[in-house]
C-alpha cells in the first residue's frame, strides 16, 4: 500500500493530504483494504479496485470529521467485516466530481455505494445511476431529497437542533440575560440536515419568541457551510444588530466564525454561541468559555452502522430496519438507522475524551492546559 501511494505521489496524481489513523499527516490515497487507513480527496482516477464497496464523502472544509474521522472509522469497520476491496474518496465540495467519482465506481463494478451528498441534484443523479445498474445506495449522514436511496444512516437531526436551542437558553439563564436578541446562523440551504437542525431549534426558540422571552434577530443560511462566508455574514449581522445576545450557530465551524467576529469586538465569552460535531476547535472554545455547547454525534457509531449495512448488502443480505424517515420531497419512507446525539457543555466535556473521540493531548495542549484542569479533563 505504501509503495503504491508513493508511486501515485511520484506520478503527480495525489494532490491533497488528509490525516489518517496511523499518523498525523502525510500521504493520502484511496483505500483498497489491507493497508494504512487513507482516503483520497477528489480525483475519479483515484478510485481503486473493482467490485467492492464505494464511499463518497462531501468535502474537507465544512467539518474536520469528513477529513479525519469518518474515513478512519469506515476503513476500520470494513477491515473488521472482512471487506478486501473498498474505496473511500472525497469530492472536495465539487458536485460534478461527486458524480464522476460515482460513475467511476459503478464502471468498475462496485456493488454498494455509500454517499454523503452535497446537494439533492447531484445526489439524485448518483442514486439514479446506481439504481439503473442494480446497485443499492446508502445515504450517509445526509438524506438526498427526492433521491430514493435504499437506506439512510444518520442521527436524529431534529433532536440535534433541540439540544442546541435548549442549551443556548440554559446558557442565557446562567448569564442572567433576559430578552436576548438571538441570531441564527444556519447551515447550507442545500443540505436537508441543516433544515432538520433548524426545525429542531426553532421548535424550542419560536415559542419563546412568541412569548417575548427572547427576541428573534437575524436568521440566515450559509451556502455550503462555508465558514469564511459565515464569518462575513455574522459580521454584518452584528453590525446591523449590535445588541445580539446569543448565537444559534448550526455547527462548530460556523460557531467559531461567529466567535472570531465577537472576539474582535471584545464580546467573546459574553455572548453564548452554540455548535455541533464536537470538533477539537469547538471543544477548546467550550473550555475557554467562548462557546456555550456543541453536539456530540458519535461518528464511529455512525460509520459502524453504515459499514454494517453496506457489508450486509455486499454479501447479499437484506438488512431489516424498523425506523423509517419520510422524504419531504418524494413522500417516500426511507429505511432509517437512527442514532441519538448528545449535548456537550463545560460540565461534561470530559466525556468525549473518555470515549476516545478526541485526543486529550491535543485538546489540552499549550494554552488550553489550565482550562482542561478547571474542567477536570486532566488532573
Amino acid at each position: 500500500m505504501r509503495k503504491s501511494l508513493l508511486a501515485l505521489v511520484a506520478a503527480g496524481l495525489l494532490t491533497t493530504a488528509t490525516l489518517t489513523a496511523c499518523d498525523d499527516g502525510g500521504d493520502s490515497g484511496s483505500s483498497t483494504g489491507g493497508g494504512a487507513p487513507t482516503t483520497t480527496n477528489g480525483g475519479s482516477e483515484q478510485v481503486t479496485g473493482e467490485g467492492g464497496i464505494g464511499v463518497i464523502l462531501p468535502d474537507t472544509k465544512s467539518s474536520q470529521r469528513w477529513k479525519d474521522d469518518d474515513p478512519r472509522y469506515l476503513e476500520a469497520a470494513f477491515e473488521r467485516g472482512g471487506i478486501k476491496n473498498y474505496s473511500i474518496v472525497n469530492a472536495e465540495g465539487d458536485k460534478e466530481e461527486f458524480k464522476r467519482l460515482a460513475e467511476t465506481m459503478l464502471d468498475k463494478g462496485f456493488k454498494v455505494l455509500v454517499i454523503a451528498t452535497l446537494d439533492a441534484v447531484s445526489g439524485k443523479a448518483v442514486i439514479d445511476n446506481a439504481h439503473s445498474r442494480g446497485v443499492p445506495v446508502i445515504d450517509y449522514d445526509r438524506l438526498t431529497l427526492n433521491g430514493s436511496a435504499d437506506y439512510y444512516v444518520s442521527f436524529d437531526n431534529e433532536a440535534v437542533g433541540r439540544l442546541q436551542a435548549t442549551e443556548l437558553v440554559n446558557c442565557l439563564k446562567q448569564k442572567k440575560v433576559t430578552n436576548a436578541v438571538v441570531a441564527e446562523l444556519n447551515g447550507s440551504p442545500t443540505d436537508n440536515n441543516a433544515t432538520l437542525f433548524k426545525n429542531g431549534y426553532d421548535a424550542v426558540l419560536n415559542p419563546r419568541y412568541d412569548a417575548a422571552q427572547l427576541i428573534k434577530g437575524p436568521d440566515q443560511w450559509v451556502p455550503d457551510w462555508d465558514n469564511d462566508e459565515g464569518r462575513e455574514m455574522f459580521a454584518l449581522m452584528l453590525k446591523q444588530y449590535p445588541e445580539i445576545g446569543g448565537v444559534l450557530a448550526a455547527n462548530d465551524g460556523l460557531g467559531n466564525a461567529a466567535i472570531e467576529v465577537l472576539r474582535e469586538k471584545g464580546l467573546n465569552g459574553k455572548v453564548p454561541v452554540t455548535g455541533q460535531d464536537a470538533t477539537l476547535q469547538g471543544l477548546q472554545n467550550i473550555l475557554t468559555g467562548d462557546q456555550c455547547m456543541t453536539v456530540y454525534k458519535d461518528v464511529k457509531e455512525e460509520a459502524d452502522a453504515a459499514a454494517d449495512l453496506a457489508i450486509n448488502l455486499f454479501n447479499g443480505v437484506t438488512p431489516g430496519l424498523t425506523d423509517k424517515l419520510k422524504d419531504p420531497e418524494s413522500g417516500l419512507y426511507i429505511p432509517f438507522r437512527k442514532l441519538q446525539p448528545q449535548a456537550i457543555t463545560i460540565k461534561n466535556v470530559k466525556s468525549v475524551v473518555d470515549e476516545g473521540f478526541v485526543d486529550v493531548n491535543k485538546l489540552c495542549a499549550a494554552k488550553y492546559k489550565n482550562a482542561c484542569k478547571r474542567a477536570k479533563v486532566i488532573d
